[in-house]
């Protein structure tokens, strides 16, 4: 998808016109231009087929006198007092153009007032969610006459009311970067957990570093186990698939800067190991390398976009698997930080991977760290699929994080890590247990990690509900890509 700015008047364009309007038939000023040159037929249209402009309503009208267009799409924009209804009403602008099966768009931006809303970032709503909506899985099926099944624009030309800046054009290319971050984060979750494996995730990694000029190395097993790793290679130990510890090096910024640590859990199939999960719903599990597909994502984006700012992904990848050498219950593993940590359900596995990376993280003296991952089902019951859990060791880390997610709409809600959580780690064989116990299973986790996270200002994202939906739609998301973007940019 090529996106393009133009200044050009609604009425002299050939191709699909999108233009706008707000409740209480209130015209948008393209919208008003093609009603004033079609001699009020515009306006007509709307208010005989009882258009409202509720935000996200679409409607078609062809051959309109006055203009060149063959077809003007009216788009509804709500109350001009809210963000997320230019949002929802963007998401339904591509879906209309999907469904018409239109090559060519210009979409002329609205004058809105909402709080927190300008034209940069309407701008790149408009090119990162265009991108993100145009999406399809299209590895593993087979194409009727090698077609794609897409259907998705090849040119976007957004309408800008005066003169346009250079800035413009920054934005709308920032915007389509963190699309396609999306799109790549969505495509590695995507695919089975026979192709995508820890090995696939270095390969991958190591082949955009090539691609976009960013360092990648990618620790082998007897590396990590020079290291004292022993927490995250107790995960590996059941499968014939061995762990990587994945560092790229994005840098961007100064050498002198301390890096942004970005944490993904990268369990490329959880089936719980000897504490094996109940099958229905299984498939699922190659979803759990949600938070390493998202670090790809967002090094993808930042580097497409040339950030100036460091910042290292480090991926955790390995896949739980039951066998006869597989770790079990009541197995107390020595974690690279030295603490000892008592396995009592070998289920809880994506905290023993990252807490051996966030100890490797403290060699890299970051600014602070990230850790993202689809840890826990309790997550998913607090939360649902709205927002992620954020957990952090810094009030001013976390207002950064929750600020990002309310502009990019990838939105978190922070909870707790106090030290009464902690407590319920305790164990009478280890320095502490994987697990807490049924209560507050995503709170227990995130302090658990924290112990491994004293030395810089860290986060923690719950994506497992996030990461992906399940049903008719099922599939991978591509958050929290978004989010983590908005922060790196704020922090230019």
């Amino acid at each position: 998808m090529n996106f393009s700015i133009t200044t050009k008047s609604p009425e002299t364009l050939s191709n699909y016109v999108v233009v706008g309007m707000f409740e209480s038939q209130k015209l948008t000023f393209a919208a008003n231009t093609i009603n004033k040159v079609s001699k009020g037929t515009l306006l007509q249209n709307l208010k005989s087929r009882k258009f409202s402009g509720t935000a996200g309503q679409t409607l078609e009208l062809t051959n309109l006198p006055g203009t060149k267009a063959k077809t003007v799409l009216v788009i509804g924009l709500g109350s001009n007092k809210c963000k997320v209804e230019f949002i929802k009403a963007i998401e339904n602008v591509f879906s209309k153009v999907r469904e018409a099966g239109e090559t060519a768009i210009t979409l002329f931006i609205p004058e809105l007032k909402a709080s927190g809303v300008d034209r940069a970032w309407m701008t790149r709503q408009i090119a990162s969610i265009g991108t993100s909506l145009s999406y399809r899985y299209e590895q593993r099926k087979t194409l009727l006459d090698g077609k794609s099944f897409s259907g998705a624009p090849a040119k976007v030309a957004v309408a800008i009311e005066g003169k346009s800046a250079s800035s413009d054009k920054t934005h709308l290319a920032q915007g389509s970067a963190v699309g396609k971050g999306m799109n790549l984060a969505k495509d590695l979750g995507n695919l089975p957990a026979n192709i995508c494996t820890p090995r696939f995730l270095a390969e991958i990694t190591t082949k955009l570093g090539k691609q976009n000029k960013f360092m990648v190395k990618c620790l082998s097993e007897a590396d990590m186990k020079k290291l004292g790793m022993g927490s995250l290679l107790s995960v590996s130990q059941g499968s014939k698939e061995p762990a990587q510890l994945i560092h790229a090096s994005y840098s961007g910024g100064k050498k002198k800067d301390a890096p942004i640590v970005l944490v993904g859990k990268g369990i490329t199939f959880d089936t719980g190991g000897i504490s094996i999960k109940a099958s229905s719903g299984m498939d699922e599990m190659k979803y759990d390398m949600g938070g390493a597909a998202s670090v790809i994502g967002t090094l993808s984006a930042i580097s497409e976009m040339k950030l100036p700012i460091n910042v290292v992904g480090l991926i955790a990848a390995a896949e739980n698997m039951p066998s006869g050498t597989a770790t079990r219950p009541g197995d107390v593993v020595t974690s690279m930080s030295g603490k000892t940590i008592e396995i009592l359900n070998t289920d809880a596995e994506g905290r023993l991977v990252l807490c051996d990376a966030l100890t490797y993280a403290e060699k890299l003296n970051p600014a602070a760290a990230i850790d993202i991952a689809t840890l826990t089902g309790a997550c998913v019951v607090s939360l649902g699929k709205v927002a992620s859990g954020l957990f952090s060791n810094n009030d001013d880390l976390a207002e950064e994080i929750s600020k990002a997610g309310m502009t990019s709409w990838d939105r978190v809600w922070r909870m707790p890590i106090w030290e009464d959580y902690t407590e319920l780690l305790s164990s009478n064989f280890a320095d502490l247990a994987n697990i807490g116990g049924r209560a507050a299973g995503s709170i227990t986790a995130a302090c658990f990690l924290a112990q491994f996270a004293t030395k810089y200002p860290w986060a923690h994202l719950d994506i497992a509900g996030t990461a992906w939906v399940s049903g008719k739609q099922k599939g991978s998301t591509g958050r929290p890509v978004p989010l983590l973007c908005e922060f790196l940019l704020n922090r230019i």
